[in-house]
């Protein structure tokens, strides 16, 4: 499995992901008990930008991350 994400938006997804994921344990805190259910849709983001690899883009082709050995 080749790296198919670049820095940015492997930062991107780590950030969203995880504050999706957050919504899920303190939005209920804060009133916002509505974020509960979908926050786990943040799993997907965090996961691919930890791994560096996301699979939709395998399937569509895409690849934001530089290719090795060009300049």
């Amino acid at each position: 499995m080749k790296s198919n994400e670049g820095g940015f938006d492997r930062l991107l997804r780590i950030i969203v992901g995880a504050a999706l994921l957050l919504g899920v344990f303190f939005g209920s805190s804060i009133g916002l008990g509505w974020l509960n259910p979908w926050g786990w849709i943040g799993v997907v983001p965090l996961v691919t930008g930890l791994i560096g690899w996301c699979p939709a883009y395998a399937i569509l082709g895409i690849r934001t991350c530089p290719i090795q050995g060009q300049k």
